[in-house]
């Protein structure tokens, strides 16, 4: 075999036709924009929700403009606990999200008396709402509350924490827990109010 051929020969083995890397590129980038758009549809969907806060009725402890984080993890495997601020389904509007405090669960009796909150007879400390009174409200269509009142299983009552500018259980009653989409834990907008929420 002459030297001429069997250049030829190892030429012809090792020979490929030039690809081009575009179609790899493109494919790549898409895979990664869909491994993205998936994951962050699936942070928000189990895992937490980011909320601007679009009223005044949980001041001061969150204001209007407000962006805070709502976790979902907590409630897998158990329900929201007295002092808890949620967020849940607007009754009235299924597609509203509000957000309030857990003051009573299930089984739990809330009074209104002189414009203090009892639980099961103890009136609660509340520093949360910087002095103002909490009195009932005039209650939404087709809703009756009378005080005391016996939170039913399955649900829980829920104030805002501005209690002379807040439409929560007062106005539509107590709330089924299966509605509760979160508990918010962090504000973190505007950088000045950053910190977890108590």
């Amino acid at each position: 075999m002459d030297e001429r051929r069997l250049t030829d020969m190892y030429a012809g083995e090792h020979a490929e036709p030039k690809r081009s890397h575009t179609g790899r590129t493109l494919l790549s980038i898409l895979g990664m924009v869909v491994l993205i758009v998936a994951l962050s549809w699936g942070l928000r969907t189990f895992v937490f929700q980011a909320y601007e806060i679009p009223s005044g009725s949980m001041e001061e402890t969150i204001m209007t403009g407000d962006m805070v984080f709502s976790e979902k993890l907590s409630y897998y495997a158990g329900t929201p606990a007295q002092g808890d601020i949620i967020t849940f389904a607007d009754p009235e509007i299924a597609s509203r999200t509000l957000i309030k405090r857990v003051i009573a669960t299930e089984g739990q009796t809330v009074d209104l008396r002189d414009g203090n909150v009892y639980v099961d007879g103890v009136k609660l400390t509340e520093p949360y709402t910087d002095g103002k009174p909490s009195y009932p409200l005039t209650t939404a269509y087709g809703t009756s509350i009378t005080y005391p009142y016996t939170v039913p299983a399955g649900e829980v009552w829920v104030m805002g924490d501005n209690r002379t500018n807040s439409q929560d259980s007062r106005y539509f009653g107590s709330i089924p827990v299966d509605s509760v989409t979160g508990r918010a834990v962090l504000k973190y907008w505007p950088l000045s109010s950053f910190g977890l929420l108590e």
